[in-house]
């Protein structure tokens, strides 16, 4: 029996399919955006960086050899730093426009005197030290502690300021009245609340009750006003004190321009802000981009409950030089302690 083969037609073989590919155009526009992304970001490193270099070097800086009186931080970061903040009244820089409240004096005094007390990651102190608080300056006697910028500049005021309180003085920094104004003016202005409507008719401050922001010209002529009066029962009242109501409204302001600062409406400023205060300021070496950059980074974490204020404790007193004066009274050092171990003020 014959055997019969059976041919079947050949099946081609299939060659496997590729492996799907991404589109090459969508590759290359994930390729560019993330080398776009890291770009940007490097960008903004150099370009922040480049920013405080830029902000940093507008301030007018004092020679280490002509601030020798500072005293070093105690131990490494994170650890208290005191900085003398000097608002000095020169007439000479202030703005043609500004209307003449502010007197022809020549000269440079002191006309502020206060020491914050920062405490990383806590909280700020602010102490006032009135101008004319009976003191010895080294090497020039007996004198009111404002007198020792004229006699010594910034070194002796801070030499003083130790040797009458114990506070030690890390850092120093001075502005003037234009300097403020225009410290506010690049924040739009600074924002206040009036009990009752206010003026002075020396510096030329006059308001209405309730909430108002003002320019640099009005803020410093609130701050510097030495006869304030409130419209209140119907007839203008002094509200007296002197100099030290007038302290209380110097740090009024500065909390103030705090809170405007730290807050997120004024983020759009910021860039026009820094770079002004660093211009209107004069300070020691110490103040550096990394220092200026810790201590913004914790203003923004910080509000306007964790700043304790306060006027040093004094009362009025007559020389033997036919000086008035103003002495500490029983309550001082306590302050004084408080302040320097950054414990709250004893009330």
């Amino acid at each position: 029996m014959s055997s019969v083969t059976e041919t079947f037609p050949e099946i081609p073989s299939v060659p496997p399919a590729p492996p799907k590919q991404l589109p090459k155009k969508r590759m290359g526009w994930a390729k560019k955006g993330f080398l776009f992304l890291l770009a940007m970001l490097v960008l903004g490193v150099f370009a922040g960086y480049a920013y405080l270099t830029y902000t940093e070097g507008k301030i007018d800086r004092i020679a280490p050899s002509e601030l020798t009186a500072l005293a070093p931080v105690a131990g490494g970061s994170g650890n208290p730093i005191n900085f003398l903040i000097v608002g000095v009244d020169d007439r000479s820089t202030l703005p043609d426009d500004w209307e003449d409240n502010f007197g022809d004096f020549s000269g440079r005094r002191t006309d502020v005197i206060m020491v914050a007390h920062i405490v990383p990651g806590e909280g700020i102190q602010m102490l006032s030290i009135p101008r004319d608080l009976k003191s010895n300056i080294p090497g020039f006697g007996t004198n009111r502690i404002n007198a020792a910028y004229v006699l010594g500049g910034p070194d002796l005021l801070v030499e003083t300021v130790q040797s009458e309180t114990g506070i030690p003085i890390n850092h120093y920094t001075e502005i003037d009245f234009a300097g403020v104004g225009a410290v506010v003016d690049s924040l739009g202005g600074v924002t206040l609340d009036f009990d009752y409507p206010g003026r002075d008719l020396k510096s030329g401050f006059e308001i209405d009750a309730g909430t108002h922001t003002l320019n640099g010209e009005q803020a410093v002529a609130y701050a510097r006003s030495r006869k304030y009066q409130i419209l209140k029962d119907g007839e203008w009242q002094s509200t007296g004190g002197g100099d030290i109501t007038r302290t209380s409204r110097q740090q009024e302001l500065l909390i103030a321009l705090f809170d405007q600062a730290t807050s997120p409406s004024s983020a759009f400023n910021l860039p026009t802000f820094l770079p002004t205060f660093a211009d209107q300021i004069t300070a020691d070496e110490g103040v550096s981009i990394a220092l200026m950059a810790t201590l913004g980074k914790e203003a923004l974490s910080m509000n306007t409950r964790d700043i304790d204020n306060m006027t040093m404790p004094v009362k009025n007193f007559k020389g033997n030089d036919g000086r008035a004066y103003v002495i500490p009274i029983d309550t001082t050092q306590a302050v004084i302690n408080a302040f320097i171990a950054g414990l709250p003020f004893p009330r």
